[in-house]
């Protein structure tokens, strides 16, 4: 990847400090409820803490505190479940900069250190110079594996390394990989699952995918923007008025470049979004009044042709209102046929892999993303900041 990685900088007697995706949910019970972000940086924690490392400091954002110290977005609870996960002391500071910290980190027994959030601080996403020096200033290696932040320009991810030595950890270099090889250099056939809500959230997707792969799927709320620009009856389902012209051209690009835009040609369809409504199918066309709210059976079904013989499969948007069991069907089927193929099957994060994670199919996927605007960001071909920042080999 033309970056520096973590096997490539001698850890020994050094200390380091990595910046983690820990922004994991909590219950109201202030409990974390999926620890997967924490699972995906013990490969990389325990290399560092196997090589020799005199102290590793963790640093993350937790939740949209606004620059304030909010009790509800305290690290304390990671701090908790990462030492039981990896079966050592974490000793958890009450903030992330200033004299406490810098005496907390060089006094300290434990050789594991977490920081306090680092969004506490306003100048954490205004990426100040004198705040990511001063995080900085604790250490003498940075490694970067949190590739969730790795779309913000903020002081923990690039303003640090204008100070410190950095590399890519385990789960930024496998993200770049997997990712990577699907945008630049994707075994054929490559077929794009698109779906979510809005067409507005993926055009960079389609703009940069549609070039490159041979036939794109489109479900979700975003499927009947295009069908209202195939001139199909869509009933009350889900539109952007002002992008149907818009799908229009992708449609018509789609169909000078010879590539295959695949809409649904059937619908789970229901009076009002509500999980007790009475769900019918419907074909094609939606009736007026109606609200399309998964994909039909023809379309899992039509889906399941286009996808049978792919080597490449990149997957990020649901296909229908996955939250709710009664209209997940669709994407859960999908799902479920993916991983029976011999594919390399990409999961977008967000939606896409809480759906997967729902349907326990994790292990039948090759890569579920950690990061969802960043996968989408990187999936758009642009350049991530905190990649871009990191040492160069």
């Amino acid at each position: 990847m033309g970056k520096m990685a973590v096997k490539d900088i001698d850890l020994k007697d050094k200390v380091v400090l990595m910046r983690a995706d820990f922004n994991v949910p909590l219950d109201e019970e202030l409990n974390i409820s999926d620890d997967t972000r924490i699972r995906e940086t013990l490969p990389t924690i325990k290399y560092i803490l196997q090589k020799g490392a005199k102290r590793l400091i963790l640093m993350s954002h937790l939740g949209r505190p606004d620059g304030k110290r909010v009790d509800k977005y305290s690290l304390k609870p990671v701090a908790k479940r990462l030492q039981e996960l990896l079966a050592e002391p974490v000793k958890m500071l009450d903030d992330c900069v200033g004299d406490a910290v810098k005496e907390g980190t060089t006094q300290a027994k434990e050789k594991i250190i977490l920081l306090e959030n680092l969004r506490y601080h306003p100048e954490e996403e205004a990426n100040d110079v004198n705040f990511a020096k001063e995080i900085a200033s604790l250490a003498e290696v940075f490694v970067n594996d949190a590739f969730g932040t790795a779309h913000r320009a903020h002081a923990s991810t690039q303003g640090v390394t204008k100070f410190l030595k950095s590399a890519a950890g385990f789960l930024l270099e496998k993200e770049i990989q997997y990712l990577g090889n699907a945008v630049q250099n994707p075994q054929r056939p490559f077929v794009v699952i698109l779906g979510g809500a809005k067409v507005s959230d993926k055009i960079g997707v389609i703009d940069n995918l549609l070039p490159k792969c041979d036939a794109i799927l489109i479900g979700g709320g975003m499927a009947y923007t295009f069908l209202k620009a195939r001139g199909k009856p869509i009933g009350n389902s889900k539109l952007e008025k002002d992008k149907v012209d818009l799908a229009k051209g992708i449609l018509d690009n789609a169909t000078k470049a010879k590539k295959e835009i695949v809409l649904p040609i059937d619908h789970v369809v229901v009076d009002k979004v509500d999980p007790a409504a009475k769900a019918e199918i419907t074909g094609e066309a939606i009736p007026d009044g109606k609200i399309a709210v998964d994909i039909g059976p023809k379309t899992a079904a039509l889906f399941k042709e286009k996808l049978k013989n792919a080597l490449t499969i990149v997957w990020n948007g649901p296909l229908g209102i996955f939250e709710m069991d009664a209209f997940s069907k669709g994407t859960e089927e999908i799902a479920r046929f993916i991983g029976t193929l011999k594919t390399t099957s990409i999961i977008g994060g967000g939606d896409t892999a809480a759906a997967v994670s729902k349907f326990k199919l994790q292990d039948k996927m090759s890569h579920i993303s950690t990061g969802g605007g960043a996968s989408l960001e990187f999936l758009e071909g642009k350049t991530l900041p905190g990649i871009a920042a990191l040492t160069d080999k």
